[in-house]
């Protein structure tokens, strides 16, 4: 049997709206890493927001988190971790564009601690889905911040978004990537530059030994963007984006409809 990588991205691919894992999909995947394939996740979550669904998998191997700014093994310390923050100096002045601006509130990461720079019980809320628990350090990003930051989210505005990511690309380009999230919530995500999925996906499939043309890749917002095109099997959930099934080499059926488990079921020839 040759052997898949199977990178699957978690908010609206292989989590329900609830944020659960379907039965179905569930026992697919537990049916795919028995019969030896290789599960990884690869999520624009950082890890305190991931390791939930990485247990409830019983997964070990290695985890792509920040879009591929953090790639690290949950389980085994002495995998070589890769951390790629950007610069502090670039993030304070995303701040200061972002204080001129005028937007409704900013947040960082350094790894897992959070810093927030004004208390918002609605960001707070989606922060601590599933660590109620998680550290805030909550006061302007501009005196708090210290060290180079893992991903800047910006909430701006509903009429300054295209100022924002106009500016972004005018000044910082070279620097950082940034990427808006899917509806509701109009935040942008930035990272450093040439950090995506597609480098957490090179990385883990090297280390496995698996070729790209076996690589299956499961995304729907356009952080996923080039983890689809770079996988040998790129697929695009029923509820993604336009622009994700265009680049797509298949399409499944939505996260309510069980589109991964679906989707390996055939694929992968397994019997239900």
């Amino acid at each position: 049997m040759n052997r898949h990588l199977i990178a699957l991205d978690l908010d609206g691919t292989l989590l329900t709206d609830k944020k659960e894992i379907s039965e179905r999909t569930k026992q697919t995947i537990l049916k795919a890493m028995d019969d030896g394939h290789i599960v990884v996740i690869a999520t624009g979550r950082p890890h305190r927001a991931s390791i939930h669904y990485y247990h409830e998998l019983g997964l070990t191997t290695p985890m792509v988190n920040f879009n591929g700014a953090l790639i690290h093994h949950p389980t085994d310390k002495k995998w070589d971790a890769l951390h790629n923050p950007m610069p502090i100096r670039t993030a304070r002045k995303i701040v200061d564009a972002c204080y001129d601006l005028d937007v409704y509130n900013i947040l960082a990461e350094v790894m897992d601690d959070v810093y927030l720079d004004q208390y918002d019980e609605k960001i707070i809320e989606i922060f601590q889905e599933t660590e109620k628990d998680t550290p805030f350090n909550i006061g302007s990003l501009k005196h708090k911040l210290k060290d180079d930051p893992t991903s800047l989210l910006i909430h701006p505005k509903e009429d300054h978004i295209l100022q924002l990511r106009n500016h972004l690309t005018e000044y910082h380009a070279e620097l950082i990537e940034h990427r808006k999230w899917g509806a509701p919530w109009n935040i942008i995500e930035i990272v450093k530059k040439g950090m995506n999925k597609a480098v957490g996906l090179q990385k883990v499939s090297t280390y496995f030994g698996i070729p790209k043309e076996r690589i299956i890749a499961f995304g729907d917002e356009d952080n996923d963007l080039e983890m689809i095109e770079y996988a040998g099997v790129g697929v695009a959930m029923g509820n993604a984006i336009n622009e994700l099934k265009h680049v797509a080499k298949h399409v499944t059926h939505t996260n309510e409809q069980d589109g991964i488990g679906v989707f390996l079921e055939d694929y992968l020839k397994m019997k239900r």
